[in-house]
C-alpha cells in the first residue's frame, strides 16, 4: 500500500455565489507527479490555496501526513529590498544554518564545563556534524549555482539586489529557491510563464527525474505532458481523478462526455414516452393503474442534467485602414533603461509583417516593445514611425489591484457602447455572466487576459504589439487567438516564449540574444 501525503475529504468552496468546489476528495500519493488542469477559472488555483491552508475551505477537511514538507511557488510572492539572489536562495537551507550555529555554540560551551556536560556536547556535536554532512550542507555554494545555472540565474548574476529585478526574475529566483528546499511535495503553479525555452527544458528535465509527488498546474500541454503521470480534472466545481498523461486524459475525457451525453438522451427519450403512456392511458379505466404506476415511477426518477458545453471563445480583432510601407525604421537603436541592454542594431519593420520576438528574459523584449511603440526613450538611435499607425498594446501583466469588474473596465473606455453589448462582447471572449461582474483583481490570470483582450477588439487596428499573450491562457483560448493573429490583415510585433503557438503563420522570428552586450 502506497503512502498517502496528502487526504482532502469532502471538501466545499465557493465565492459568493460561484461555487468552486463541491464535494471533492482525494489522496495524494508518494511520488505522484500529478498535473492539475481545467478552463481558467475553474478554480485551479483556488485549491492549491486550499490545500497550502492559505484559503479555510467551507467544509471538508485537509489532512496533511507528519514529516511532509510543502513547497508553493505561488505566483505572487514577496521578496525583501537589499537581499540579493544568493541571499534569497541561501534562505532554502536556513534550518541547516542554525543547526551549524549550535554546532559553534557548543564548541565555546566546551572551553569550559563540567564533565558530564562534555560528554553530552560531544554526542550532541557528533550527530549535528553528520546531520550537516548527510544534508550537503557543505556543498550547498556548489548546489546552488548548479541550479541557478540551470535555470538561467547565474546570466543575471547572484549578487544583484532582488528589487532590481523583472517580475520574471524574480519567478525564476523564487523557483530556484524552492527547488533547493527539496519539499516532500512541491506546488507548481504556472512555472514555466517566466521561463525561456531552454530553461524550460531544464525543468522538464528536473520534473521527470522528481522522486517526491508533485503538484502542477500549467497551460503548456507539451510540458505538462511530459512531466506528468496522474490528472485532476477540475470542471463545474467537481474534480476527477485521471491516470496516465494529458493525451490519455483527453481521450478518457471524451469517452466520458459521449456517454453522459447518451445516458442523458436516453433518459430523455425514456420520460417522453412514459408521459405519452399516462397521457393516453390515464382516462381509460381499464388501463388507468397503468397510468398512475408509470406516473410514480417518473415522480421518483433522478433526472439527469445535460451535460455542458464549455464556452469556447471566439475572437477577432478589427482593422484599421492601411498604413504606409514602414511601420518603424530605427537605426543605431540602442535599448536599455540605465544601462544599453543591446549594442547598436536597425530595425526595419514593413506593413503586414507578423513577427516574433524571443529570447531570454530579462534581455530586453518588453524594453524593446515598449521602445518602438515610444512609452519609453531609447537610449540612442533614431525611431521613425510611419505615417496612419493605429497600434493596440497588450501588456504582460495588468496591476493587481484593479477594483474595476470587468463589465466598467471594458465599459469605461468605451463608453458609448450600451451594456447588453459590453457583456455580448466579453460572452464572446469565454467570459460567464459571474466573471463579467467579478472584480478584475479577483479573476484567474486567464480571465483577466481574456478581458483585456476583449478590450483590444473593440476598436480597429492596423499595428498589434503583444507581449507575452498566451501566459495564462487555456488550451482552447490559446488556439482561438493564433487563428485571429493569423487571420489580421495587419502588422503583428510579438513577445512570446510558445514557439508552438505561433511557427505556423509568422512571416519572421527574430532572436533578441542576437543583439544583446549581455554576457549569455
Amino acid at each position: 500500500m502506497s503512502m498517502s501525503v496528502l487526504t482532502v475529504t469532502n471538501v466545499t468552496h465557493g465565492f459568493g455565489a460561484r461555487q468552486i468546489l463541491d464535494d471533492a476528495s482525494f489522496r495524494l500519493l508518494k511520488g505522484e507527479h500529478v498535473g492539475l488542469i481545467g478552463a481558467n477559472g475553474e478554480g485551479k488555483s483556488t485549491f492549491l490555496n486550499i490545500i497550502t491552508g492559505h484559503l479555510m475551505p467551507d467544509e471538508g477537511k485537509v489532512e496533511w501526513s507528519n514529516q511532509v514538507t510543502v513547497g508553493y511557488l505561488d505566483q505572487h510572492s514577496v521578496l525583501e529590498k537589499g537581499m540579493t539572489i544568493r541571499d534569497v536562495l541561501r534562505g532554502a537551507f536556513d534550518s541547516l544554518y542554525s543547526i551549524e550555529q549550535q554546532l559553534q555554540d557548543a564548541y565555546l560551551e566546551m572551553g569550559d564545563c563540567s564533565e558530564d556536560r562534555m560528554n553530552e556536547l560531544m554526542e550532541l556535536t557528533g550527530e549535528w556534524q553528520e546531520m550537516l554532512e548527510q544534508r550537503g550542507f557543505y556543498e550547498i555554494d556548489a548546489t546552488i549555482e548548479r541550479t541557478a545555472q540551470g535555470l538561467g540565474l547565474m546570466d543575471i548574476g547572484l549578487d544583484r539586489d532582488v528589487m532590481d529585478l523583472s517580475g520574471g526574475q524574480r519567478t525564476k529566483v523564487l523557483l530556484t529557491k524552492l527547488l533547493l528546499e527539496q519539499p516532500t511535495i512541491l506546488l507548481l503553479d504556472e512555472p514555466t510563464n517566466y521561463l525561456d525555452v531552454d530553461h524550460i527544458k531544464w525543468l522538464q528535465n528536473y520534473l521527470q527525474n522528481y522522486e517526491n509527488a508533485f503538484i502542477l498546474i500549467s497551460h503548456d500541454v507539451e510540458f505538462l505532458n511530459s512531466v506528468v503521470n496522474v490528472i485532476y480534472y477540475i470542471e463545474q466545481a467537481q474534480l476527477t481523478r485521471y491516470t496516465g498523461d494529458y493525451y490519455q486524459f483527453l481521450a478518457a475525457y471524451e469517452v466520458k462526455k459521449q456517454q453522459a451525453l447518451r445516458a442523458y438522451e436516453r433518459q430523455q427519450q425514456e420520460v417522453a414516452d412514459m408521459k405519452d403512456f399516462i397521457q393516453r392511458n390515464k382516462a381509460r379505466v381499464a388501463t388507468r393503474g397503468m397510468a398512475n404506476s408509470r406516473a410514480k415511477r417518473l415522480e421518483k426518477m433522478e433526472i439527469l442534467e445535460k451535460p455542458q458545453e464549455k464556452i469556447k471563445p471566439s475572437f477577432r480583432f478589427k482593422e484599421g485602414r492601411t498604413p504606409s510601407r514602414f511601420i518603424v525604421d530605427a537605426k543605431n537603436l540602442v535599448l536599455g533603461y540605465d544601462e544599453p541592454l543591446t549594442r547598436p542594431v536597425e530595425v526595419v519593420i514593413e506593413r503586414g509583417k507578423k513577427i516574433a520576438i524571443q529570447g531570454v528574459n530579462g534581455l530586453g523584449k518588453t524594453t524593446l516593445l515598449k521602445t518602438l511603440l515610444g512609452m519609453i526613450p531609447a537610449l540612442s538611435g533614431q525611431i521613425e514611425k510611419g505615417e496612419f499607425l493605429q497600434i493596440g498594446y497588450f501588456a504582460q501583466e495588468d496591476s493587481r489591484d484593479n477594483s474595476k469588474t470587468a463589465l466598467d473596465y471594458i465599459w469605461d473606455a468605451y463608453p458609448s457602447l450600451t451594456n447588453s453589448e459590453v457583456r455580448a462582447a466579453l460572452a464572446r471572449c469565454g467570459l460567464t455572466n459571474e466573471h463579467i461582474t467579478s472584480q478584475m483583481r479577483v479573476l484567474s490570470g486567464g480571465e483577466n487576459a481574456k478581458v483585456r483582450l476583449c478590450k483590444l477588439m473593440q476598436e480597429s487596428y492596423n499595428v498589434l504589439v503583444l507581449d507575452e499573450p498566451t501566459n495564462h491562457l487555456d488550451v482552447d483560448a490559446k488556439a482561438e487567438l493564433a487563428r485571429a493573429l493569423q487571420a489580421f490583415k495587419g502588422t503583428i510585433i510579438l513577445v512570446c516564449h510558445e514557439p508552438e503557438f505561433y511557427e505556423s503563420w509568422v512571416t519572421d522570428i527574430w532572436t533578441i540574444e542576437d543583439w544583446t552586450t549581455k554576457i549569455i
